[in-house]
Protein backbone atom coordinates (compact mmCIF):
# COMPACT_ATOMS: atom_id res chain seq x y z
CA UNK A 1 0.00 0.00 0.00
CA UNK A 2 1.41 3.45 -0.86
CA UNK A 3 2.34 5.75 2.02
CA UNK A 4 0.04 8.40 0.52
CA UNK A 5 -2.95 8.28 -1.80
CA UNK A 6 -5.32 5.53 -2.83
CA UNK A 7 -4.61 1.91 -2.01
CA UNK A 8 -3.14 -0.16 -4.83
CA UNK A 9 -4.72 -3.17 -6.51
CA UNK A 10 -2.66 -5.68 -4.50
CA UNK A 11 -3.79 -4.19 -1.18
CA UNK A 12 -7.39 -4.16 -2.40
CA UNK A 13 -7.33 -7.80 -3.50
CA UNK A 14 -5.65 -8.91 -0.24
CA UNK A 15 -7.53 -6.90 2.37
CA UNK A 16 -10.72 -5.44 0.90
CA UNK A 17 -12.28 -7.71 -1.71
CA UNK A 18 -12.47 -10.82 0.56
CA UNK A 19 -14.29 -8.85 3.28
CA UNK A 20 -17.29 -6.97 1.91
CA UNK A 21 -19.90 -7.78 4.51
CA UNK A 22 -23.06 -9.63 3.60
CA UNK A 23 -23.69 -10.87 0.08
CA UNK A 24 -26.91 -9.35 -1.27
CA UNK A 25 -28.70 -10.02 -4.53
CA UNK A 26 -29.43 -6.32 -5.07
CA UNK A 27 -25.72 -5.42 -5.37
CA UNK A 28 -25.08 -5.37 -9.11
CA UNK A 29 -21.58 -3.92 -8.84
CA UNK A 30 -19.47 -3.81 -5.70
CA UNK A 31 -16.05 -2.26 -5.03
CA UNK A 32 -13.85 -2.67 -8.12
CA UNK A 33 -10.41 -1.15 -8.77
CA UNK A 34 -10.62 1.66 -11.28
CA UNK A 35 -14.43 1.83 -11.12
CA UNK A 36 -15.70 5.03 -9.53
CA UNK A 37 -19.08 3.83 -8.26
CA UNK A 38 -21.14 0.87 -7.10
CA UNK A 39 -24.53 -0.19 -8.45
CA UNK A 40 -27.67 -1.30 -6.61
CA UNK A 41 -30.88 -2.69 -8.08
CA UNK A 42 -33.98 -0.94 -6.73
CA UNK A 43 -37.17 -2.13 -8.36
CA UNK A 44 -36.90 -1.63 -12.11
CA UNK A 45 -34.07 0.87 -11.80
CA UNK A 46 -30.49 1.04 -10.59
CA UNK A 47 -28.75 3.40 -8.21
CA UNK A 48 -25.13 4.41 -8.82
CA UNK A 49 -23.49 5.27 -5.51
CA UNK A 50 -20.08 6.72 -4.64
CA UNK A 51 -18.42 8.07 -1.50
CA UNK A 52 -15.56 10.57 -1.32
CA UNK A 53 -13.82 12.77 1.23
CA UNK A 54 -15.00 16.36 1.51
CA UNK A 55 -12.15 18.81 1.04
CA UNK A 56 -12.67 22.48 1.93
CA UNK A 57 -9.90 24.93 1.09
CA UNK A 58 -10.53 28.25 2.90
CA UNK A 59 -8.11 30.12 0.62
CA UNK A 60 -10.56 29.67 -2.26
CA UNK A 61 -13.22 31.60 -0.34
CA UNK A 62 -15.71 29.48 1.57
CA UNK A 63 -18.60 29.62 -0.89
CA UNK A 64 -16.38 28.74 -3.83
CA UNK A 65 -14.77 26.00 -1.75
CA UNK A 66 -18.20 24.49 -1.14
CA UNK A 67 -18.95 24.37 -4.86
CA UNK A 68 -15.56 22.86 -5.62
CA UNK A 69 -15.96 20.20 -2.93
CA UNK A 70 -19.37 19.17 -4.24
CA UNK A 71 -18.22 18.87 -7.85
CA UNK A 72 -15.45 16.48 -6.79
CA UNK A 73 -17.95 14.29 -4.92
CA UNK A 74 -20.54 14.21 -7.72
CA UNK A 75 -18.03 13.37 -10.46
CA UNK A 76 -17.80 9.71 -9.46
CA UNK A 77 -21.49 9.07 -10.09
CA UNK A 78 -21.73 11.41 -13.08
CA UNK A 79 -19.27 9.21 -14.99
CA UNK A 80 -21.91 6.47 -14.77
CA UNK A 81 -23.85 8.51 -17.34
CA UNK A 82 -26.74 8.85 -14.89
CA UNK A 83 -27.85 12.23 -13.59
CA UNK A 84 -26.70 12.76 -9.97
CA UNK A 85 -29.84 13.00 -7.88
CA UNK A 86 -29.22 12.70 -4.13
CA UNK A 87 -26.50 13.54 -1.63
CA UNK A 88 -25.67 12.63 1.97
CA UNK A 89 -22.91 14.71 3.53
CA UNK A 90 -21.08 14.55 6.87
CA UNK A 91 -18.96 17.43 8.18
CA UNK A 92 -16.37 16.99 10.94
CA UNK A 93 -15.31 20.61 11.31
CA UNK A 94 -12.28 22.11 13.05
CA UNK A 95 -13.28 23.96 16.25
CA UNK A 96 -12.00 27.28 14.90
CA UNK A 97 -14.38 27.29 11.92
CA UNK A 98 -17.01 29.97 12.53
CA UNK A 99 -20.73 29.62 11.92
CA UNK A 100 -20.44 32.27 9.20
CA UNK A 101 -17.67 30.37 7.42
CA UNK A 102 -19.65 27.13 7.47
CA UNK A 103 -22.74 29.01 6.28
CA UNK A 104 -20.78 30.20 3.24
CA UNK A 105 -19.56 26.66 2.47
CA UNK A 106 -23.10 25.38 2.75
CA UNK A 107 -24.43 28.13 0.48
CA UNK A 108 -21.91 27.18 -2.21
CA UNK A 109 -22.73 23.50 -1.86
CA UNK A 110 -26.48 24.18 -1.94
CA UNK A 111 -26.30 26.45 -4.97
CA UNK A 112 -24.32 23.95 -7.03
CA UNK A 113 -26.54 21.06 -5.94
CA UNK A 114 -29.68 22.99 -6.85
CA UNK A 115 -28.26 23.90 -10.27
CA UNK A 116 -27.49 20.24 -10.95
CA UNK A 117 -30.84 18.96 -9.69
CA UNK A 118 -29.33 17.21 -6.67
CA UNK A 119 -31.26 16.98 -3.39
CA UNK A 120 -29.41 16.82 -0.06
CA UNK A 121 -31.33 14.19 1.89
CA UNK A 122 -29.37 13.55 5.09
CA UNK A 123 -26.08 14.26 6.84
CA UNK A 124 -24.21 15.15 10.00
CA UNK A 125 -22.49 18.39 11.01
CA UNK A 126 -20.34 18.94 14.12
CA UNK A 127 -17.08 20.43 15.36
CA UNK A 128 -14.47 18.08 16.83
CA UNK A 129 -11.01 18.45 18.32
CA UNK A 130 -8.34 17.06 16.04
CA UNK A 131 -10.11 17.96 12.80
CA UNK A 132 -8.40 20.31 10.39
CA UNK A 133 -8.62 21.71 6.87
CA UNK A 134 -8.84 20.66 4.14
CA UNK A 135 -10.26 17.21 5.01
CA UNK A 136 -13.42 18.01 6.95
CA UNK A 137 -15.80 15.15 6.22
CA UNK A 138 -17.20 12.80 3.64
CA UNK A 139 -20.16 12.59 1.29
CA UNK A 140 -22.10 9.95 -0.60
CA UNK A 141 -23.67 10.77 -3.95
CA UNK A 142 -26.37 8.80 -5.73
CA UNK A 143 -27.74 8.74 -9.27
CA UNK A 144 -30.93 6.90 -10.18
CA UNK A 145 -31.74 5.61 -13.65
CA UNK A 146 -32.15 2.69 -16.03
CA UNK A 147 -29.57 -0.08 -16.06
CA UNK A 148 -29.28 0.18 -19.84
CA UNK A 149 -28.04 3.77 -19.52
CA UNK A 150 -25.15 3.01 -17.17
CA UNK A 151 -21.63 3.71 -18.45
CA UNK A 152 -18.82 1.85 -16.64
CA UNK A 153 -15.23 3.12 -16.41
CA UNK A 154 -14.04 -0.39 -17.37
CA UNK A 155 -16.35 -0.72 -20.37
CA UNK A 156 -14.01 0.33 -23.20
CA UNK A 157 -14.09 -2.04 -26.21
CA UNK A 158 -11.64 -2.63 -29.05
CA UNK A 159 -12.62 -0.33 -31.89
CA UNK A 160 -13.74 2.51 -29.62
CA UNK A 161 -12.31 5.98 -30.04
CA UNK A 162 -10.66 7.61 -27.01
CA UNK A 163 -11.61 11.19 -26.16
CA UNK A 164 -10.24 13.60 -23.58
CA UNK A 165 -11.77 16.80 -22.28
CA UNK A 166 -9.80 19.53 -20.57
CA UNK A 167 -6.34 18.02 -20.68
CA UNK A 168 -3.48 17.42 -18.26
CA UNK A 169 -3.07 19.04 -14.84
CA UNK A 170 -6.14 21.29 -15.07
CA UNK A 171 -6.96 21.07 -11.37
CA UNK A 172 -3.30 21.18 -10.35
CA UNK A 173 -2.72 24.35 -12.35
CA UNK A 174 -5.84 26.18 -11.20
CA UNK A 175 -5.53 25.16 -7.57
CA UNK A 176 -1.85 25.84 -6.96
CA UNK A 177 -1.84 29.20 -8.74
CA UNK A 178 -4.94 30.25 -6.78
CA UNK A 179 -3.64 29.10 -3.40
CA UNK A 180 -0.02 30.23 -3.75
CA UNK A 181 0.16 33.02 -6.37
CA UNK A 182 2.96 34.88 -4.59
CA UNK A 183 5.18 31.78 -4.54
CA UNK A 184 5.00 30.91 -8.25
CA UNK A 185 7.40 32.70 -10.58
CA UNK A 186 5.11 33.54 -13.49
CA UNK A 187 4.22 36.82 -15.22
CA UNK A 188 0.97 38.29 -13.83
CA UNK A 189 -0.95 37.70 -17.06
CA UNK A 190 0.14 34.05 -17.22
CA UNK A 191 -0.72 33.56 -13.55
CA UNK A 192 -4.20 35.01 -14.07
CA UNK A 193 -4.76 32.69 -17.03
CA UNK A 194 -3.60 29.69 -15.03
CA UNK A 195 -5.96 30.55 -12.18
CA UNK A 196 -8.90 30.36 -14.59
CA UNK A 197 -8.32 26.62 -14.91
CA UNK A 198 -9.85 26.07 -11.48
CA UNK A 199 -13.24 26.95 -12.94
CA UNK A 200 -12.82 23.97 -15.28
CA UNK A 201 -12.11 21.45 -12.52
CA UNK A 202 -15.51 19.77 -12.75
CA UNK A 203 -16.53 17.07 -15.22
CA UNK A 204 -20.11 16.51 -14.03
CA UNK A 205 -21.85 18.43 -16.82
CA UNK A 206 -19.39 17.20 -19.46
CA UNK A 207 -19.95 13.56 -18.48
CA UNK A 208 -23.72 13.92 -18.78
CA UNK A 209 -23.36 15.75 -22.09
CA UNK A 210 -21.10 13.06 -23.53
CA UNK A 211 -23.38 10.24 -22.36
CA UNK A 212 -26.42 11.88 -23.92
CA UNK A 213 -24.66 12.35 -27.27
CA UNK A 214 -23.08 8.86 -27.31
CA UNK A 215 -23.21 5.89 -26.98
CA UNK A 216 -20.24 6.17 -24.67
CA UNK A 217 -18.82 2.85 -23.46
CA UNK A 218 -16.56 4.10 -20.64
CA UNK A 219 -15.85 7.32 -18.73
CA UNK A 220 -13.35 8.18 -16.01
CA UNK A 221 -12.45 11.40 -14.18
CA UNK A 222 -8.69 12.01 -14.26
CA UNK A 223 -8.07 12.69 -10.59
CA UNK A 224 -5.18 11.22 -8.58
CA UNK A 225 -2.35 10.23 -10.93
CA UNK A 226 -3.60 12.53 -13.68
CA UNK A 227 -4.32 11.52 -17.25
CA UNK A 228 -1.71 8.78 -17.32
CA UNK A 229 -3.18 7.25 -14.19
CA UNK A 230 -6.69 7.41 -15.68
CA UNK A 231 -5.55 5.80 -18.95
CA UNK A 232 -3.93 2.89 -17.12
CA UNK A 233 -6.91 2.34 -14.80
CA UNK A 234 -9.36 2.30 -17.71
CA UNK A 235 -7.27 0.03 -19.93
CA UNK A 236 -6.54 -2.39 -17.09
CA UNK A 237 -10.20 -2.57 -16.11
CA UNK A 238 -11.28 -3.18 -19.71
CA UNK A 239 -8.55 -5.73 -20.40
CA UNK A 240 -7.70 -3.80 -23.55
CA UNK A 241 -4.88 -1.77 -25.09
CA UNK A 242 -5.02 2.00 -25.41
CA UNK A 243 -3.03 3.58 -28.23
CA UNK A 244 -2.72 7.34 -27.71
CA UNK A 245 -1.10 10.23 -29.57
CA UNK A 246 0.03 12.76 -27.00
CA UNK A 247 0.06 15.74 -29.38
CA UNK A 248 -3.69 15.28 -29.89
CA UNK A 249 -4.45 15.84 -26.20
CA UNK A 250 -5.61 19.41 -25.52
CA UNK A 251 -3.47 21.45 -23.15
CA UNK A 252 -5.25 24.38 -21.57
CA UNK A 253 -3.69 27.86 -21.37
CA UNK A 254 -1.37 28.33 -18.42
CA UNK A 255 -0.87 24.61 -17.74
CA UNK A 256 2.50 24.12 -19.41
CA UNK A 257 3.91 27.32 -17.91
CA UNK A 258 2.74 26.50 -14.37
CA UNK A 259 3.98 22.91 -14.45
CA UNK A 260 7.36 24.05 -15.79
CA UNK A 261 7.67 26.72 -13.09
CA UNK A 262 6.90 24.15 -10.37
CA UNK A 263 8.81 21.24 -11.93
CA UNK A 264 5.65 19.13 -12.18
CA UNK A 265 5.01 16.38 -14.73
CA UNK A 266 1.60 17.50 -16.08
CA UNK A 267 0.69 14.02 -17.31
CA UNK A 268 0.77 12.45 -13.83
CA UNK A 269 -0.67 15.40 -11.87
CA UNK A 270 -4.27 15.47 -10.74
CA UNK A 271 -6.55 16.75 -13.47
CA UNK A 272 -9.98 16.66 -11.84
CA UNK A 273 -12.42 18.03 -14.39
CA UNK A 274 -10.69 16.30 -17.28
CA UNK A 275 -12.72 13.39 -18.59
CA UNK A 276 -11.44 10.33 -20.46
CA UNK A 277 -14.12 8.61 -22.53
CA UNK A 278 -14.30 5.64 -24.84
CA UNK A 279 -16.87 6.26 -27.57
CA UNK A 280 -18.46 4.32 -30.42
CA UNK A 281 -16.57 5.76 -33.42
CA UNK A 282 -19.84 6.37 -35.26
CA UNK A 283 -20.76 8.87 -32.52
CA UNK A 284 -17.37 10.50 -31.90
CA UNK A 285 -18.17 13.58 -33.97
CA UNK A 286 -21.55 13.97 -32.23
CA UNK A 287 -19.98 13.77 -28.77
CA UNK A 288 -17.24 16.25 -29.68
CA UNK A 289 -19.84 18.63 -31.15
CA UNK A 290 -21.97 18.44 -28.00
CA UNK A 291 -18.96 19.19 -25.80
CA UNK A 292 -17.89 22.04 -28.07
CA UNK A 293 -21.36 23.55 -27.76
CA UNK A 294 -20.80 23.58 -23.99
CA UNK A 295 -17.51 25.38 -24.51
CA UNK A 296 -15.47 22.38 -23.40
CA UNK A 297 -12.08 21.68 -24.99
CA UNK A 298 -12.10 18.07 -26.21
CA UNK A 299 -10.35 15.91 -28.78
CA UNK A 300 -10.07 12.37 -30.13
CA UNK A 301 -6.70 11.25 -28.83
CA UNK A 302 -6.46 7.59 -29.76
CA UNK A 303 -8.16 4.22 -30.02
CA UNK A 304 -8.91 1.07 -28.05
CA UNK A 305 -7.48 -2.09 -29.64
CA UNK A 306 -6.99 -5.75 -28.77
CA UNK A 307 -4.22 -6.40 -26.27
CA UNK A 308 -3.19 -4.92 -22.94
CA UNK A 309 -1.46 -1.82 -21.62
CA UNK A 310 -1.33 1.87 -22.52
CA UNK A 311 0.96 3.10 -25.27
CA UNK A 312 1.59 6.80 -25.78
CA UNK A 313 3.33 7.58 -29.07
CA UNK A 314 4.24 3.91 -29.26
CA UNK A 315 5.85 3.67 -25.81
CA UNK A 316 4.19 1.83 -22.95
CA UNK A 317 3.44 3.84 -19.82
CA UNK A 318 2.70 2.63 -16.30
CA UNK A 319 0.57 4.06 -13.54
CA UNK A 320 2.39 6.73 -11.49
CA UNK A 321 3.32 5.63 -7.97
CA UNK A 322 2.45 9.07 -6.59
CA UNK A 323 0.63 12.11 -7.91
CA UNK A 324 3.13 14.59 -9.33
CA UNK A 325 1.41 17.60 -7.76
CA UNK A 326 1.71 16.52 -4.14
CA UNK A 327 5.37 17.39 -3.68
CA UNK A 328 4.76 20.86 -5.13
CA UNK A 329 1.78 21.41 -2.83
CA UNK A 330 3.80 20.36 0.20
CA UNK A 331 6.68 22.63 -0.79
CA UNK A 332 4.45 25.63 -1.46
CA UNK A 333 2.40 25.25 1.72
CA UNK A 334 5.38 25.21 4.12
Amino acid sequence: MPDLGKIDREFFETHVRPRLGAERDDVRLGPTPGVDFGLLSVGNQVVAIATDPVSVLPALGYERAGRFALDVVLADVAVSGLQPSHLAVSFSLPPEMSDEAFGAVWEGLHAEAADLGVSIVTGHTARYEGCSFPWVGGATALAVGDAADVVRPDGARPGDDLLVTGGPAVETTGLLTTLFPERIDLPPATLATAQERLDEASCVRDALTAAAAGPVTAMHDATEGGLYGAFVEMATGAGARFEIERDRIPVRPGVAETCAALDIDPWTATASGSLVAAVDPERTDAVLAALDERGTAAARIGQVVEGKGVYVDGEQITAPSVDASWAAYSRLST
